[in-house]
Protein backbone atom coordinates (compact mmCIF):
# COMPACT_ATOMS: atom_id res chain seq x y z
CA UNK A 1 0.00 0.00 0.00
CA UNK A 2 3.08 2.28 0.80
CA UNK A 3 5.40 1.46 -1.63
CA UNK A 4 3.12 1.64 -4.58
CA UNK A 5 2.73 4.95 -4.19
CA UNK A 6 6.42 5.94 -2.80
CA UNK A 7 8.32 3.96 -5.44
CA UNK A 8 5.96 3.37 -8.62
CA UNK A 9 4.46 0.22 -9.67
CA UNK A 10 7.30 -0.78 -11.83
CA UNK A 11 10.14 -0.53 -8.74
CA UNK A 12 7.86 -2.07 -5.77
CA UNK A 13 7.30 -4.99 -8.65
CA UNK A 14 11.04 -5.12 -8.83
CA UNK A 15 12.01 -4.70 -5.13
CA UNK A 16 9.91 -7.74 -4.32
CA UNK A 17 12.47 -9.74 -5.68
CA UNK A 18 14.47 -8.83 -3.03
CA UNK A 19 12.49 -10.81 0.16
CA UNK A 20 11.61 -13.38 -2.55
CA UNK A 21 15.21 -14.48 -3.37
CA UNK A 22 16.28 -14.55 0.34
CA UNK A 23 13.39 -16.47 1.25
CA UNK A 24 13.87 -19.20 -1.41
CA UNK A 25 17.46 -19.48 -0.34
CA UNK A 26 16.57 -19.92 3.20
CA UNK A 27 13.97 -22.52 2.17
CA UNK A 28 16.38 -24.60 -0.10
CA UNK A 29 19.15 -24.39 2.48
CA UNK A 30 17.10 -24.63 5.40
CA UNK A 31 18.73 -26.34 8.44
CA UNK A 32 15.67 -26.12 11.00
CA UNK A 33 12.23 -25.29 11.00
CA UNK A 34 12.76 -21.17 11.63
CA UNK A 35 14.39 -21.00 7.94
CA UNK A 36 11.57 -22.78 6.58
CA UNK A 37 8.79 -20.25 7.91
CA UNK A 38 11.01 -17.46 7.38
CA UNK A 39 11.63 -18.14 3.80
CA UNK A 40 8.03 -18.77 3.53
CA UNK A 41 7.35 -15.20 5.26
CA UNK A 42 9.65 -13.60 3.03
CA UNK A 43 8.25 -15.05 -0.33
CA UNK A 44 4.71 -14.56 1.34
CA UNK A 45 5.73 -10.87 1.51
CA UNK A 46 6.65 -10.55 -1.96
CA UNK A 47 3.82 -12.38 -3.33
CA UNK A 48 1.83 -9.80 -1.55
CA UNK A 49 3.38 -7.11 -3.19
CA UNK A 50 3.27 -8.13 -5.88
CA UNK A 51 -0.57 -9.44 -5.76
CA UNK A 52 -0.95 -5.33 -5.43
CA UNK A 53 1.29 -4.06 -8.11
CA UNK A 54 1.28 -5.83 -10.89
CA UNK A 55 -2.73 -5.47 -11.53
CA UNK A 56 -2.41 -1.62 -11.21
CA UNK A 57 0.98 -1.66 -13.61
CA UNK A 58 -0.46 -3.30 -16.20
CA UNK A 59 -4.17 -1.63 -16.42
CA UNK A 60 -1.64 1.48 -16.30
CA UNK A 61 0.49 0.51 -19.43
CA UNK A 62 -2.71 -1.17 -21.48
CA UNK A 63 -4.43 0.39 -24.32
CA UNK A 64 -7.97 0.52 -23.29
CA UNK A 65 -8.62 -2.23 -26.47
CA UNK A 66 -5.98 -4.56 -24.95
CA UNK A 67 -6.37 -4.29 -21.50
CA UNK A 68 -9.13 -6.88 -20.46
CA UNK A 69 -6.54 -9.54 -22.27
CA UNK A 70 -3.63 -7.88 -20.86
CA UNK A 71 -4.91 -7.67 -17.23
CA UNK A 72 -5.88 -11.13 -17.43
CA UNK A 73 -2.22 -12.17 -18.07
CA UNK A 74 -1.41 -12.19 -14.23
CA UNK A 75 -3.82 -14.55 -12.89
CA UNK A 76 -2.89 -16.78 -16.10
CA UNK A 77 0.84 -16.77 -15.59
CA UNK A 78 -0.25 -17.46 -11.86
CA UNK A 79 -2.27 -20.99 -12.79
CA UNK A 80 0.54 -21.96 -15.07
CA UNK A 81 2.98 -21.33 -12.71
CA UNK A 82 1.19 -23.55 -10.32
CA UNK A 83 0.70 -26.36 -12.82
CA UNK A 84 4.69 -25.93 -13.30
CA UNK A 85 5.48 -26.15 -9.95
CA UNK A 86 3.09 -28.93 -9.48
CA UNK A 87 5.12 -31.20 -12.36
CA UNK A 88 8.57 -30.18 -11.20
CA UNK A 89 7.18 -31.23 -7.61
CA UNK A 90 6.87 -34.14 -9.08
CA UNK A 91 10.29 -35.05 -10.12
CA UNK A 92 12.11 -32.51 -7.84
CA UNK A 93 13.17 -32.77 -3.72
CA UNK A 94 11.33 -29.62 -2.26
CA UNK A 95 14.94 -28.35 -1.72
CA UNK A 96 15.64 -28.18 -5.60
CA UNK A 97 11.80 -26.98 -5.88
CA UNK A 98 12.78 -23.87 -4.18
CA UNK A 99 16.08 -23.46 -5.85
CA UNK A 100 13.86 -23.54 -9.17
CA UNK A 101 11.57 -20.50 -7.36
CA UNK A 102 14.38 -18.17 -7.88
CA UNK A 103 14.35 -18.96 -11.60
CA UNK A 104 11.21 -16.36 -12.62
CA UNK A 105 12.58 -13.87 -10.40
CA UNK A 106 15.88 -13.43 -11.99
CA UNK A 107 13.98 -13.66 -15.42
CA UNK A 108 11.38 -10.96 -14.01
CA UNK A 109 14.28 -8.68 -12.81
CA UNK A 110 16.08 -8.60 -16.26
CA UNK A 111 12.76 -8.09 -18.34
CA UNK A 112 11.34 -5.66 -16.10
CA UNK A 113 14.58 -3.27 -16.31
CA UNK A 114 14.00 -2.73 -20.22
CA UNK A 115 10.41 -1.95 -19.64
CA UNK A 116 9.51 2.20 -18.41
CA UNK A 117 7.36 3.22 -15.24
CA UNK A 118 3.98 3.60 -15.31
CA UNK A 119 3.12 7.45 -17.66
CA UNK A 120 0.07 8.02 -14.82
CA UNK A 121 2.87 7.61 -12.05
CA UNK A 122 5.45 9.82 -13.80
CA UNK A 123 2.89 12.64 -14.20
CA UNK A 124 1.89 12.08 -10.71
CA UNK A 125 5.54 12.94 -9.93
CA UNK A 126 6.07 16.23 -12.33
CA UNK A 127 8.32 13.97 -14.33
CA UNK A 128 5.97 15.15 -17.65
CA UNK A 129 8.79 14.36 -20.21
CA UNK A 130 9.58 11.25 -19.10
CA UNK A 131 6.22 10.45 -18.87
CA UNK A 132 5.34 11.22 -22.66
CA UNK A 133 8.55 9.56 -23.42
CA UNK A 134 7.54 6.03 -21.75
CA UNK A 135 3.86 6.47 -23.78
CA UNK A 136 5.49 7.01 -26.58
CA UNK A 137 7.55 3.68 -26.18
CA UNK A 138 4.25 1.77 -24.89
CA UNK A 139 2.72 2.55 -27.44
CA UNK A 140 4.94 2.40 -30.37
CA UNK A 141 3.67 5.17 -31.84
CA UNK A 142 4.35 9.26 -31.86
CA UNK A 143 0.85 10.11 -32.21
CA UNK A 144 0.04 9.83 -28.50
CA UNK A 145 -0.44 13.54 -27.57
CA UNK A 146 -4.10 13.08 -27.31
CA UNK A 147 -4.10 10.07 -24.66
CA UNK A 148 -1.35 12.06 -23.36
CA UNK A 149 -3.36 15.36 -22.58
CA UNK A 150 -6.53 13.70 -21.14
CA UNK A 151 -3.56 11.59 -18.53
CA UNK A 152 -1.97 14.71 -17.64
CA UNK A 153 -5.59 16.71 -17.26
CA UNK A 154 -6.37 13.64 -14.85
CA UNK A 155 -3.59 13.58 -13.00
CA UNK A 156 -3.29 17.87 -12.97
CA UNK A 157 -6.86 17.21 -11.07
CA UNK A 158 -5.88 14.98 -8.31
CA UNK A 159 -2.56 16.38 -7.59
CA UNK A 160 -2.84 15.55 -4.08
CA UNK A 161 -3.90 12.42 -2.17
CA UNK A 162 -7.14 12.24 -0.75
CA UNK A 163 -7.70 13.28 2.49
CA UNK A 164 -10.18 11.64 5.19
CA UNK A 165 -12.57 13.96 4.51
CA UNK A 166 -12.57 14.07 1.00
CA UNK A 167 -12.75 9.41 1.39
CA UNK A 168 -16.61 10.17 2.48
CA UNK A 169 -17.26 11.42 -1.07
CA UNK A 170 -19.48 9.11 -3.04
CA UNK A 171 -17.85 9.55 -5.95
CA UNK A 172 -14.11 8.53 -3.92
CA UNK A 173 -15.73 5.82 -1.71
CA UNK A 174 -17.83 3.84 -3.99
CA UNK A 175 -15.13 2.72 -6.31
CA UNK A 176 -13.18 1.40 -3.68
CA UNK A 177 -15.89 0.54 -1.98
CA UNK A 178 -16.84 -1.84 -5.33
CA UNK A 179 -13.27 -3.00 -5.46
CA UNK A 180 -13.03 -3.98 -1.90
CA UNK A 181 -16.28 -6.29 -1.95
CA UNK A 182 -15.77 -7.67 -5.17
CA UNK A 183 -12.34 -9.24 -3.61
CA UNK A 184 -14.24 -10.19 -0.70
CA UNK A 185 -16.95 -11.82 -2.71
CA UNK A 186 -14.83 -13.62 -4.77
CA UNK A 187 -12.64 -15.16 -1.73
CA UNK A 188 -16.05 -16.09 -0.32
CA UNK A 189 -17.44 -17.91 -3.45
CA UNK A 190 -14.85 -20.80 -1.78
CA UNK A 191 -12.01 -20.65 -4.21
CA UNK A 192 -8.71 -20.98 -1.81
CA UNK A 193 -10.43 -23.97 0.47
CA UNK A 194 -11.55 -25.75 -1.91
CA UNK A 195 -8.38 -25.40 -3.96
CA UNK A 196 -6.54 -26.37 -0.38
CA UNK A 197 -8.43 -29.01 0.12
CA UNK A 198 -9.03 -30.38 -3.20
CA UNK A 199 -7.51 -33.93 -2.70
CA UNK A 200 -9.01 -34.18 0.73
CA UNK A 201 -12.22 -33.03 -0.45
CA UNK A 202 -12.02 -35.71 -3.34
CA UNK A 203 -11.09 -38.55 -1.14
CA UNK A 204 -14.24 -38.00 1.33
CA UNK A 205 -16.21 -37.81 -1.41
CA UNK A 206 -15.61 -41.64 -3.05
CA UNK A 207 -14.20 -39.95 -6.92
CA UNK A 208 -13.50 -42.49 -9.06
CA UNK A 209 -10.01 -41.12 -9.55
CA UNK A 210 -6.99 -41.16 -7.25
CA UNK A 211 -7.38 -37.54 -5.90
CA UNK A 212 -3.66 -36.74 -7.24
CA UNK A 213 -5.28 -37.19 -10.71
CA UNK A 214 -8.56 -34.98 -9.96
CA UNK A 215 -6.13 -32.50 -8.86
CA UNK A 216 -3.92 -32.57 -12.39
CA UNK A 217 -7.31 -32.54 -14.24
CA UNK A 218 -8.76 -29.67 -12.58
CA UNK A 219 -5.68 -27.36 -12.89
CA UNK A 220 -5.54 -27.65 -16.31
CA UNK A 221 -9.03 -27.01 -16.46
CA UNK A 222 -8.39 -24.01 -15.03
CA UNK A 223 -5.67 -22.71 -17.18
CA UNK A 224 -7.81 -23.45 -19.97
CA UNK A 225 -10.39 -21.38 -18.13
CA UNK A 226 -8.12 -18.63 -17.68
CA UNK A 227 -6.96 -18.30 -21.41
CA UNK A 228 -10.29 -18.26 -22.91
CA UNK A 229 -11.36 -15.18 -20.48
CA UNK A 230 -8.15 -13.56 -21.77
CA UNK A 231 -9.14 -14.03 -25.34
CA UNK A 232 -12.92 -13.17 -24.44
CA UNK A 233 -13.01 -10.43 -22.10
CA UNK A 234 -12.74 -7.70 -24.62
CA UNK A 235 -14.84 -9.01 -26.92
CA UNK A 236 -17.39 -9.60 -24.64
CA UNK A 237 -17.08 -7.36 -21.55
CA UNK A 238 -16.38 -7.63 -18.13
CA UNK A 239 -20.52 -7.82 -16.72
CA UNK A 240 -20.84 -10.49 -19.50
CA UNK A 241 -18.44 -12.65 -17.81
CA UNK A 242 -19.03 -11.89 -14.43
CA UNK A 243 -22.61 -13.06 -14.91
CA UNK A 244 -21.87 -16.34 -16.44
CA UNK A 245 -19.12 -17.44 -13.86
CA UNK A 246 -20.81 -16.63 -10.79
CA UNK A 247 -23.96 -18.71 -12.65
CA UNK A 248 -21.54 -21.58 -13.31
CA UNK A 249 -20.15 -21.23 -9.86
CA UNK A 250 -23.55 -21.11 -8.44
CA UNK A 251 -24.64 -24.63 -10.21
CA UNK A 252 -21.14 -26.49 -9.48
CA UNK A 253 -21.54 -25.59 -5.71
CA UNK A 254 -24.90 -26.37 -5.48
CA UNK A 255 -24.43 -29.98 -7.15
CA UNK A 256 -21.26 -30.50 -4.24
CA UNK A 257 -23.58 -29.83 -2.24
CA UNK A 258 -26.40 -31.96 -2.99
CA UNK A 259 -23.84 -34.65 -4.03
CA UNK A 260 -22.48 -34.68 -0.56
CA UNK A 261 -26.40 -34.78 1.08
CA UNK A 262 -27.85 -37.16 -0.72
CA UNK A 263 -24.82 -39.13 -2.78
CA UNK A 264 -23.35 -42.82 -1.50
CA UNK A 265 -21.22 -42.45 1.74
CA UNK A 266 -17.11 -43.00 1.43
CA UNK A 267 -16.03 -45.65 2.72
CA UNK A 268 -14.41 -44.06 5.74
CA UNK A 269 -16.16 -45.24 8.82
CA UNK A 270 -16.83 -41.13 9.78
CA UNK A 271 -16.25 -38.94 6.68
CA UNK A 272 -16.57 -35.70 8.03
CA UNK A 273 -13.43 -36.72 10.64
CA UNK A 274 -11.89 -38.52 8.01
CA UNK A 275 -11.48 -35.12 5.97
CA UNK A 276 -9.60 -33.83 9.65
CA UNK A 277 -7.91 -36.87 9.52
CA UNK A 278 -6.64 -37.11 6.07
CA UNK A 279 -5.87 -33.25 5.90
CA UNK A 280 -3.45 -33.90 8.79
CA UNK A 281 -1.95 -37.54 8.48
CA UNK A 282 -2.48 -37.98 4.46
CA UNK A 283 -4.47 -41.45 4.56
CA UNK A 284 -4.95 -42.96 1.28
CA UNK A 285 -8.87 -43.77 0.14
CA UNK A 286 -9.79 -46.96 0.53
CA UNK A 287 -10.16 -49.06 -2.86
CA UNK A 288 -13.16 -48.74 -4.23
CA UNK A 289 -14.58 -51.96 -4.58
CA UNK A 290 -17.06 -50.98 -7.85
CA UNK A 291 -17.52 -48.48 -10.33
CA UNK A 292 -20.06 -46.13 -9.94
CA UNK A 293 -20.87 -43.30 -12.33
CA UNK A 294 -21.97 -41.26 -9.53
CA UNK A 295 -18.95 -40.81 -8.41
CA UNK A 296 -17.78 -38.60 -11.43
CA UNK A 297 -20.10 -35.82 -9.88
CA UNK A 298 -17.92 -34.43 -7.32
CA UNK A 299 -14.74 -34.49 -9.65
CA UNK A 300 -16.92 -32.75 -13.12
CA UNK A 301 -18.56 -29.93 -10.52
CA UNK A 302 -15.32 -29.54 -9.18
CA UNK A 303 -14.08 -28.46 -13.26
CA UNK A 304 -17.30 -26.96 -13.38
CA UNK A 305 -16.56 -24.92 -10.50
CA UNK A 306 -13.15 -23.93 -11.50
CA UNK A 307 -13.93 -23.34 -14.82
CA UNK A 308 -16.25 -21.00 -14.20
CA UNK A 309 -13.95 -18.75 -11.89
CA UNK A 310 -11.14 -18.97 -13.86
CA UNK A 311 -13.47 -17.08 -16.73
CA UNK A 312 -14.89 -14.41 -14.76
CA UNK A 313 -14.54 -14.01 -11.04
CA UNK A 314 -10.81 -15.21 -10.90
CA UNK A 315 -8.92 -11.98 -13.52
CA UNK A 316 -11.55 -9.91 -13.57
CA UNK A 317 -11.41 -8.69 -9.91
CA UNK A 318 -7.81 -8.00 -10.35
CA UNK A 319 -8.44 -6.47 -13.24
CA UNK A 320 -12.05 -4.22 -12.23
CA UNK A 321 -9.64 -3.76 -9.15
CA UNK A 322 -7.06 -1.62 -10.95
CA UNK A 323 -9.33 -0.08 -13.62
CA UNK A 324 -12.00 1.60 -11.07
CA UNK A 325 -9.83 2.65 -8.38
CA UNK A 326 -9.31 6.65 -8.59
CA UNK A 327 -5.57 7.28 -9.44
CA UNK A 328 -4.93 9.56 -6.27
CA UNK A 329 -5.57 6.44 -3.82
CA UNK A 330 -4.98 3.63 -6.40
CA UNK A 331 -1.99 2.61 -4.49
CA UNK A 332 -3.27 2.82 -1.33
CA UNK A 333 -6.57 0.86 -2.34
CA UNK A 334 -4.84 -1.76 -4.16
CA UNK A 335 -3.15 -2.59 -1.28
CA UNK A 336 -6.84 -2.61 0.53
CA UNK A 337 -8.30 -4.65 -1.58
CA UNK A 338 -5.37 -7.37 -1.76
CA UNK A 339 -5.39 -7.57 2.21
CA UNK A 340 -8.83 -7.87 2.59
CA UNK A 341 -9.02 -10.31 0.14
CA UNK A 342 -6.18 -12.83 1.22
CA UNK A 343 -7.67 -12.26 5.01
CA UNK A 344 -10.84 -13.81 3.75
CA UNK A 345 -9.14 -16.35 2.35
CA UNK A 346 -7.34 -16.68 5.52
CA UNK A 347 -10.06 -16.98 7.76
CA UNK A 348 -12.00 -19.29 5.30
CA UNK A 349 -9.20 -21.97 4.88
CA UNK A 350 -8.30 -22.20 8.64
CA UNK A 351 -12.14 -22.37 9.78
CA UNK A 352 -13.59 -24.49 7.04
CA UNK A 353 -12.12 -28.17 8.45
CA UNK A 354 -13.95 -26.60 12.11
CA UNK A 355 -17.45 -26.12 9.70
CA UNK A 356 -17.03 -29.91 7.87
CA UNK A 357 -16.71 -31.33 11.30
CA UNK A 358 -19.52 -29.63 13.07
CA UNK A 359 -21.87 -29.18 10.06
CA UNK A 360 -20.63 -31.64 7.80
CA UNK A 361 -19.54 -31.39 4.22
CA UNK A 362 -22.08 -30.13 2.36
CA UNK A 363 -22.71 -27.20 4.27
CA UNK A 364 -20.19 -24.66 2.88
CA UNK A 365 -21.17 -25.79 -0.41
CA UNK A 366 -24.24 -24.65 0.68
CA UNK A 367 -23.20 -21.39 1.63
CA UNK A 368 -20.57 -21.14 -1.45
CA UNK A 369 -23.53 -21.26 -3.84
CA UNK A 370 -25.45 -18.38 -1.90
CA UNK A 371 -22.23 -16.10 -2.47
CA UNK A 372 -22.78 -16.94 -5.82
CA UNK A 373 -25.87 -16.07 -6.06
CA UNK A 374 -25.35 -12.47 -3.95
CA UNK A 375 -22.55 -11.82 -6.73
CA UNK A 376 -25.03 -12.25 -9.51
CA UNK A 377 -26.62 -9.06 -7.87
CA UNK A 378 -23.52 -7.44 -7.19
CA UNK A 379 -22.56 -7.74 -10.81
CA UNK A 380 -26.09 -6.39 -12.02
CA UNK A 381 -26.42 -3.47 -9.48
CA UNK A 382 -23.04 -2.13 -8.23
CA UNK A 383 -20.18 -3.19 -10.92
CA UNK A 384 -19.71 -0.83 -14.08
CA UNK A 385 -18.99 -2.32 -17.96
CA UNK A 386 -15.48 -0.93 -18.96
CA UNK A 387 -14.66 -2.78 -22.07
CA UNK A 388 -13.16 -0.01 -24.33
CA UNK A 389 -12.67 2.70 -21.80
CA UNK A 390 -9.57 4.45 -20.82
CA UNK A 391 -9.11 4.38 -17.14
CA UNK A 392 -9.95 8.53 -17.96
CA UNK A 393 -13.28 7.64 -18.67
CA UNK A 394 -13.73 4.92 -16.07
CA UNK A 395 -13.24 7.65 -13.30
CA UNK A 396 -15.17 10.47 -14.98
CA UNK A 397 -18.13 7.67 -14.78
CA UNK A 398 -18.14 8.04 -11.06
CA UNK A 399 -17.81 11.70 -11.49
CA UNK A 400 -20.18 11.87 -13.81
CA UNK A 401 -22.41 8.57 -13.64
CA UNK A 402 -22.13 8.91 -17.24
CA UNK A 403 -18.89 6.96 -19.68
CA UNK A 404 -17.70 10.11 -21.86
CA UNK A 405 -15.94 9.02 -25.79
CA UNK A 406 -13.68 10.63 -27.64
CA UNK A 407 -15.79 12.30 -30.58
Amino acid sequence: MVLNDLLGRKLSIMFSAVPSVIGYALMAGARGLWMLLLGRTLTGFAGGLTAACIPVYVSEIAPPGVRGALGATPQLMSVFGSLSLYALGLLLPWRWLAVAGEGPVLVMILLLSFMPNSPRFLLSKGRDEEALQALTWLRADSEVHWEFEQIQDNVRRQSSRVSWSEARDPRVYRPILIAVLMRFLQQLTGITPILVYLQTIFDSTSVVLPSQQDAAIVGAVRLVSVLIAAVTMDLAGRKVLLYVSASVMFVANLTLGLYIHFGPRPLTPNSTLGLEIMTLEGTEQPPATSFNYLTLIPLLATMLFIMGYAMGWGPITWLLMSEVLPLRARGVASGLCVLVSWLTAFVLTKYFLLAVNAFGLQVPFFFFSAICALSLLFTGGCVPETRGRSLEQIEAFFQTRRMSFRP
